[in-house]
């Protein structure tokens, strides 16, 4: 599985109160939730994201609050994949959870910079940077965490399961 977008970059530390506020927590409705993705870090981007497009992120990306609003909201605002020096382990759980794949590659966090357009490779771990002709080496997805994404998240994958698909 291959993902490909523009990136928007962000910093150390950023918490799920920024990710999504809870003041827009009165809805599950991930649509709804992705008109506030960001906005206290980054008032723009609900307005410019495209689907495709991905973060780039520093160290403990997803820290705070357990949400699983924060992964989803994002998710439906249309990013495809979010690189990271680390996340937060509970973000980390819930994006897999959910279907949004992320992807901790330290060399290529420090590197890739706004407006870069890359391209992930889920198989390989492997990070191209289109903008600037650079290549990271990422850790690449075991099976079973595609299967999850490709199925849309854990409860979709289970009932897959249970229906009897493979």
């Amino acid at each position: 599985m291959k993902v490909f977008g523009q990136v928007f970059q962000y910093g150390d530390n950023v918490d799920t109160d920024v990710i999504i506020p809870a003041r827009y927590l009165n809805s599950f409705d991930g649509k709804e939730l992705a008109k506030h993705a960001m906005v206290d870090i980054d008032p723009t981007f609900a307005s410019k994201v495209q689907p495709g497009d991905m973060i780039v992120a520093g160290r403990n990306f997803g820290c705070g609050s357990s949400r699983e609003h924060a992964p989803l909201c994002l998710k439906e605002a249309g990013i495809s994949c979010i690189v990271a020096e680390t996340f937060a382990r509970i973000f980390y759980r819930n994006a897999i959870n959910i279907g949004l794949p992320i992807m901790e590659c330290p060399q290529a966090a420090k590197e890739i910079t706004p407006g870069d357009k890359i391209e992930i490779d889920f198989d390989s771990g492997k990070i191209y940077n289109r903008s600037k002709g650079a290549e990271y080496e990422g850790q690449p997805f075991p099976e079973f965490m595609q299967k999850l994404i490709a199925a849309g998240g854990l409860v979709n994958y289970t009932n897959q399961k249970l229906k009897g698909h493979k």
